[in-house]
């Protein structure tokens, strides 16, 4: 083999991953502008909070504006993610009017289903202790 094939050999192989680099180059920036243009929509979308408004059709609902100092009963009225703009004395009485509601649920399932069985009912339970 002459001496100039090994140059054509390294020239034809050069230009090879030169073209290969090219390829991956333009298919990275391609998929580089796609993220771009999904984090854009997803900016646009998330840019634009929903107002903490009562939701229609709730009749027992009221206006958070009429609890002027914000320390009202559980309000499942309000929009999704209004919490993170509230105030922390009213999230935290929220939570505990909430854990409370759940805790007097339990224990009136718990009376009822004793009463059903005949069974001895807690002091706590019927409040005589």
């Amino acid at each position: 083999m002459p001496w100039w094939s090994w140059i054509l050999i390294w020239i034809a192989l050069i230009a090879l991953s030169l073209l290969f680099y090219l390829l991956l180059g333009i298919r990275l920036f391609r998929k580089f502008m796609v993220t771009v243009r999904e984090l854009g929509a997803a900016g646009e979308k998330l840019g634009h909070l929903p107002d903490a408004s009562p939701v229609p059709g709730n009749p027992g609902a009221s206006d958070p504006a009429d609890d002027p100092d914000g320390d009202a009963a559980f309000r499942p009225h309000l929009a999704p993610g209004a919490a993170v703009f509230a105030s922390p004395h009213r999230m935290r009485h929220d939570y505990h009017a909430s854990k409370a509601s759940r805790a007097e649920a339990r224990r009136q399932r718990r009376i009822r289903r004793k009463a059903g069985r005949g069974q001895p009912q807690r002091l706590r339970d019927i409040e005589l202790g």
